[in-house]
């Protein structure tokens, strides 16, 4: 079963067209190996019976009429009224050497004929005659040669019906890919608004069309998208009040802080202050998503030349190769974030870091590589988990609240991309990204 579905069409489009195709042709050779072994064999030993029978009659009016005159006569007449073109060999027997039979239809259908309404010794030859066959009966006084037309022993209709058989499969073919086409293409329609959905890409132009079933789809789609985009707007507005509200209190602590005397519980509490408005920036952008920011083409080079040259200012050591020359869509706000969280992530735990960029067919990549203590491969897919610590590779006192990676994945999950860990070729962490181009 495996093996078939190897060669079996991938697309809606083909496997729609195989179901077409395939009951046709088996209609058709159905139908062809019935006529041919039916209808053309019976139609073929009538025509040979008819012209046996010709063949007959001459036979018993030179019998009836054995003068010379009246033989001249019916081999004048016989051209006209029965398409046979005779001649008479005097005294002549049919030699071993003309013995041969060939094995076609027409000599089989032929000599089934002969043997059923002449029940003479005759001979068959119809291959240097042209478009004529030629029959030779042995007679008492000689061997009459008869030439016929081999169309009045062959029924042209055969290739006729073969050849309008071949050209409706056709028709029919072109006109279902035609069909066909029409109605898969709103599911790539589809398909295609789902994908620029899923990648945060506004989608104003979309319209159910098509059969039944794709319109109840594509109307399913475009609630969900009306109820995901209320849900994101409402979630952005509460959690912009909420911010507001806790940046308010906090500014407010830091002035009744700024007011207190030089003592060393001012300053433990200056620093819950600020580590509190660290957390709670943290808590919004991961809650936030940067799912408010536009799409918008962007150099990808330059951009990771901007995070480098960030990282560097921070104090990290990354080595930039990236030469891809190539302008993609996505969000650009988000993406620094993301990228900037894996650089700072990096930078917390190793002394060199080198990001990198390759250009492929489908996806761009994006790597980057420290010298760190790296994560085991067991605990890869819980660090991406929110508010998970790594206590055994990360110190808690250096690192923040466990939602740089959770935010790092969502944002390169919102562009239709993948995230993964890897062991890196400096002995440290390799995170590898692919985004579609």
């Amino acid at each position: 079963m495996k093996m078939i579905k190897r060669f079996l069409p991938r697309t809606l489009l083909g496997r729609s067209i195989l179901i077409i195709v395939v009951p046709l042709i088996l209609l058709q050779v159905v139908t062809t190996y019935i006529f041919f072994n039916r209808h053309w064999d019976t139609i073929s030993l009538l025509l040979s019976r008819s012209f046996s029978g010709n063949i007959s009659m001459v036979i018993d009016t030179m019998n009836r009429f054995p003068d010379e005159k009246d033989r001249q006569w019916i081999f004048l007449v016989a051209p006209g009224n029965l398409g046979l073109e005779l001649s008479f060999e005097e005294g002549g027997i049919l030699s071993e050497e003309t013995a041969k039979k060939s094995q076609g239809l027409i000599e089989e259908m032929l000599e089934r004929g002969m043997d059923e309404r002449v029940r003479r010794p005759f001979r068959i030859d119809n291959e240097n005659f042209g478009d004529k066959v030629q029959v030779r009966i042995q007679l008492p006084e000689g061997v009459l040669n008869v030439l016929g037309k081999r169309k009045l022993l062959f029924s042209s209709t055969t290739y006729i019906l073969i050849l309008w058989m071949i050209a409706a499969s056709l028709i029919l073919l072109a006109v279902a890919t035609i069909f066909m086409r029409n109605q898969v293409r709103p599911i790539r329609r589809l398909a295609a608004a789902a994908d620029n959905f899923g990648k945060g890409r506004d989608v104003p132009h979309f319209k159910p069309e098509g059969a039944a079933e794709v319109r109840r789809a594509a109307a399913a789609f475009k609630l969900m998208q009306g109820r995901i985009q209320r849900q994101i707007s409402q979630r952005t507005e509460m959690l912009a009040g909420v911010s507001h509200d806790l940046g308010t209190v906090l500014t407010r602590m830091k002035l009744e802080l700024a007011m207190l005397d030089d003592s060393p519980e001012a300053t433990a509490l200056a620093a819950d202050v600020t580590e509190m408005e660290h957390m709670i920036e943290g808590y919004l952008a991961f809650a936030r998503g940067e799912g408010e920011e536009n799409t918008e083409p962007v150099e990808v080079d330059r951009l990771l030349e901007e995070v480098a040259e960030n990282a560097r200012r921070n104090g990290a050591r990354v080595e930039l190769e990236a030469h891809t020359g190539m302008t993609i869509t996505l969000r650009p706000n988000a993406f620094r974030r993301c990228l900037g969280n894996l650089l700072g992530n990096a930078a917390r735990h190793a002394e060199h870091i080198r990001l990198a960029a390759q250009r492929g067919d489908r996806y761009l990549e994006i790597t980057i590589d420290d010298d760190g203590p790296g994560i085991p491969e067991d605990r890869r897919e819980d660090v991406f988990k929110a508010f998970f610590r790594l206590d055994s590779a990360r110190n808690l006192d250096s690192g923040g609240v466990g939602l740089g990676l959770s935010i790092s994945r969502d944002i390169i999950h919102a562009h239709g991309g993948k995230i993964s860990l890897d062991t890196s070729p400096l002995g440290g962490l390799r995170v590898g990204m692919l985004l579609p181009v």
